[in-house]
């Protein structure tokens, strides 16, 4: 049967139902670059990520060992009837998750091996020292970590000023900013007058050695306590230790769970290069060896293109070495990264760069005869980095692989050999596949968004620009690649920041800080980031908007819950009570596997409804409080339209184009942009109070250019009423809608961080040096030649 020869050319989806997809079937040819499109919400990521690559996972596990099989049933098969000519995947998605302080640009990438090698079997070493192992090179291991700083580079030190920050305060008076409250910091407190403290002069008249004691002894004495008796009960004495200051700042810091309790520790820490590697991470041992006269630690701070051009080999073995270094930088470079340095940290890094740190990873490995599944790989790309990408991909498909690739920027639509674009509309008006074919057939489909858009070539319609009401002075700025850069935000109208990957652009906007804005007549900022709004699948889109306090109180005022006695926190998933007990109302357990990431799978007795049955007994108009978070933004609109609470939230929702979203869909399910906008509605919903300047990071990342329309539509608007808005954008006919452009560059890294042109759009698209400009002009319907 042709469907099962195992040479059949097509990777063949049949009956797919992942989310909201209607039993499609569709077919895509292999070895080609095939893009998937259709607007925000449409199902192109159930069909590209959670169907196709979520089969190649499940039949990896089913060939790996029986245990991972017996997990398989709990991680769940996709909804799909069957996928015949599928070869093993890899998945290159937007990672939602935070990386940790130790991970860096080398170790995302491998290169960090690389260089340790180098100077492990080639490097010059102090005479008569032993040969090390490339492991002593990294900071990361035992062998080669700085003992006193433990390989962090930094240590956290506190002072009297910082534990004490007013010293006309007594002990009683909580002289001690650094306790905690309630009853721990009053046991601490009668502990030290047990111990003979004066607990009520002002601290700064007790004895410089007391002070000294109180604050940073490492003793932990023991004494009898015999509290001040209160009148309403009797408190007995009891065994009380004691611990100084800093002793407990420290221990709360390195051992809390609580990321509140220790972002209180850090407040009084302050952190400084390490003074026995000079924030290097090494020891000394390593630090002692060198090559071409430079320490490991210098060559990782130096950026990747440098690196590349100034590794000169002198025996055999160091050309091997120095060989293979260059030809792993060179993808990275190609991908428009030369700017980064190794020992960059990756949380520092947008989720733009990292994915493509991973894809130049990807293209070293020599991998043949899978499929990629990209998602959006353009995102945080300026134009001028675009073709290089399309390039990239090119390389993958021609060394022998697939290349799958959710995509909005119609440059790498424009580049795909084949198109699957689902639609027409998002959540239950999608999941369906419009086209599955060439790019140009597209354009004869009528129901397609992405047709409108990809075959539209009209110029912008002319506008007119709007005129500043003043302006915001920041700088000069020195932090990263900027030096000493000083720029002029005009204020009440609609500004982009534009500039190729790592030109500053994120860094100049982070400078615009409260107190600037306070001094320029705005009276509130507010930075909308792509930060995740919650790192469990307990943060989600009601909660995270206020949205669920009011679902909440509608069903505590039902007829069903009065009779049952059910307050508002019965029908809260976070307390005991209400939800099911089983997944502590997380509605999913986390499945661990040792050779791969945990991962979520529904709990075995709620299915991830997440309350138990007593719960879900109440019901408001024919629902329970499961299936009302199971409603869409643009079904629960419908639902709520005459509470006018959720009716409010839910439309400012719908404004910036999240109507597809589930009420309940999980923080851990949003995309960065999605994150973006749902905090875009919280902001939109408080009522606007006086002027307030908006801070946007590539608002339109993950974005369809119909969705794009919409957002703009909500960001005009806030202009229009009076505010300034400045968004960080590569999309060109964003930019080309704007009133002000600063332009940074010319390049990234050391060769950016400069303002290179600015003013009006129309200007900066005929500015000579700007990388942006060409692209820009082409937006305006300017070609320049």
């Amino acid at each position: 049967m042709h469907d099962r020869d195992p040479h059949d050319p097509f990777v063949r989806v049949r009956g797919a139902r992942e989310h909201n997809l209607q039993g499609i079937d569709v077919d895509i040819p292999r070895d080609v670059l095939a893009v998937f499109t259709g607007v925000s919400g449409s199902g192109k990521s159930s069909l590209a990520f959670g169907t196709i690559y979520a089969e190649a996972q499940r039949r990896y596990f089913e060939s790996v060992a029986p245990y991972a099989r017996r997990l398989i049933h709990q991680v769940g098969a996709p909804k799909v009837g069957e996928i015949t000519g599928l070869p093993p995947a890899v998945s290159l998605q937007q990672r939602r998750s935070a990386p940790t302080s130790r991970s860096s640009v080398g170790t995302v990438t491998n290169l960090s091996n690389s260089l340790r090698m180098l100077f492990s079997r080639a490097g010059t070493y102090p005479p008569g020292s032993g040969r090390l192992d490339s492991d002593a090179f990294s900071p990361n291991t035992a062998a080669g970590a700085c003992p006193e700083c433990h390989g962090l580079g930094q240590v956290h030190r506190t002072s009297e000023e910082l534990l004490v920050p007013d010293p006309s305060l007594s002990i009683r008076e909580g002289a001690i900013a650094a306790w905690p409250g309630a009853w721990q910091g009053k046991n601490l407190r009668d502990v030290l007058d047990a111990l003979g403290h004066d607990v009520d002069r002002p601290w700064r008249e007790l004895p410089a050695a007391a002070r000294e004691w109180i604050l940073f002894t490492d003793e932990q004495p023991v004494v009898t306590v015999h509290p001040v008796r209160d009148a309403d009960r009797i408190q007995r004495p009891y065994q009380g230790t004691y611990m100084s200051a800093r002793r407990y700042v420290m221990k709360t810091f390195s051992d809390s769970k609580s990321p509140a309790l220790r972002a209180k520790a850090e407040r009084f820490l302050a952190s400084a290069p390490c003074p026995a590697c000079g924030g290097s991470r090494l020891r000394p041992e390593a630090l002692a060896v060198t090559f071409g006269g430079r320490t490991i630690a210098e060559l990782a701070a130096v950026p990747l293109a440098e690196l590349a051009a100034g590794l000169d080999a002198t025996s055999e073995t160091a050309r091997v070495l120095t060989a293979d270094l260059t030809s792993r930088i060179a993808p990275v470079v190609e991908l428009g990264l030369g700017y980064l340095s190794l020992d960059r940290p990756t949380p520092t890094l947008s989720a733009g760069e990292l994915q493509r740190l991973r894809l130049a990873t990807q293209l070293r490995s020599g991998l043949f005869g899978v499929v990629y599944v990209l998602d959006e790989p353009s995102a945080g790309l300026h134009p001028a980095d675009t073709e290089a990408l399309l390039t990239v991909l090119e390389r993958l498909k021609s060394a022998g692989n697939s290349v799958f690739v959710v995509e909005h920027h119609l440059d790498v639509v424009r580049g795909a050999d084949w198109l699957v674009d689902v639609g027409p509309q998002a959540g239950e008006h999608g999941g369906r596949v419009l086209h599955s074919g060439p790019v140009a057939e597209l354009a004869g489909v009528d129901e397609s968004a992405t047709a409108r858009y990809l075959f539209d070539r009209s110029p912008a319609p002319a506008r007119e620009v709007r005129t500043p009401g003043g302006w915001l002075k920041t700088g000069p700025v020195t932090r990263h690649n900027l030096r000493g850069v000083t720029a002029d935000f005009p204020l009440g109208v609609f500004t982009a920041i534009t500039g190729v990957s790592g030109s500053g652009k994120s860094t100049l906007i982070g400078e615009i800080t409260e107190e600037a804005a306070g001094t320029a007549g705005v009276g509130r900022l507010v930075s909308v980031d792509q930060k995740p709004i919650g790192r469990t699948p307990r943060s989600n889109l009601a909660t995270y908007t206020g949205l669920f306090d009011v679902v909440r109180k509608v069903f505590a005022a039902t007829d069903g819950a009065r009779e049952r006695g059910f307050g508002v926190g019965r029908f809260s998933f976070n307390v005991a009570g209400g939800r099911c007990e089983t997944c502590q109302g997380e509605g999913f357990v986390s499945v661990e596997l040792l050779f791969l990431p945990s991962t979520y799978a529904p709990c075995p007795d709620c299915g991830g409804a997440r309350y138990n049955p007593e719960t879900l007994e109440v019901t408001y108009r024919g629902r329970d409080i499961a299936r009302v978070l199971d409603l869409t933004v643009e079904s629960a609109a419908e639902f709520f339209a005459d509470t006018p609470a959720v009716a409010r939230s839910l439309g400012t929702l719908l404004d910036v184009g999240l109507g597809y979203l589930r009420l309940g869909q999980p923080a851990t399910e949003l995309s960065g942009g999605e994150a973006q906008r749902i905090k875009l509605a919280s902001e939109l919903q408080r009522g606007r109070r006086g002027h307030t300047l908006y801070l946007l990071d590539e608002p339109t990342t993950g974005l369809h250019p119909a969705d794009v329309d919409v957002l703009m539509r909500q960001l005009h608007g806030l202009v229009d009423a009076g505010h300034t808005v400045i968004v960080v954008e590569h999309d060109m006919s964003v930019v080309a809608r704007t009133d002000w452009v600063i332009d940074l560059g010319p390049g990234g890294g050391d060769a950016g961080g400069r303002i290179v042109a600015a003013g009006p759009p129309a200007e900066v698209a005929r500015a000579e040096p700007s990388a942006t400009a060409r692209y820009l002009g082409r937006a305006l319907g300017r070609e320049r030649p």
